[in-house]
């Protein structure tokens, strides 16, 4: 199985989430700020052949390293938020 989502190239409205704060930092890529306003993350949207996807991103060595894929927001910014 390959993936085939691709980012958006047009700046979307940005998604709600239940936890935490987006920061827009791209057409398709906002910050995810946690409660005490340390940057958990990067929240990227992208289109796929079967819907929109979230991408959870974290800073690595000066590189956006993807955390995974997920079907809504709030569980990109959720796995973000909770994981180190």
């Amino acid at each position: 199985m390959t993936n085939t989502a691709v980012a958006v190239a047009i700046p979307l409205a940005q998604p709600r989430v239940r936890r935490g704060r987006l920061a827009r930092a791209g057409a398709s890529l906002w910050r995810v700020l946690a409660p005490d306003g340390r940057v958990a993350g990067h929240l990227r949207a992208l289109e796929s052949d079967a819907g929109m996807r979230y991408r959870a991103e974290r800073l690595r060595g000066g590189a956006l390293v993807a955390i995974g894929e997920f079907w809504t927001a709030d569980e990109a910014v959720e796995t973000l938020l909770l994981s180190r």
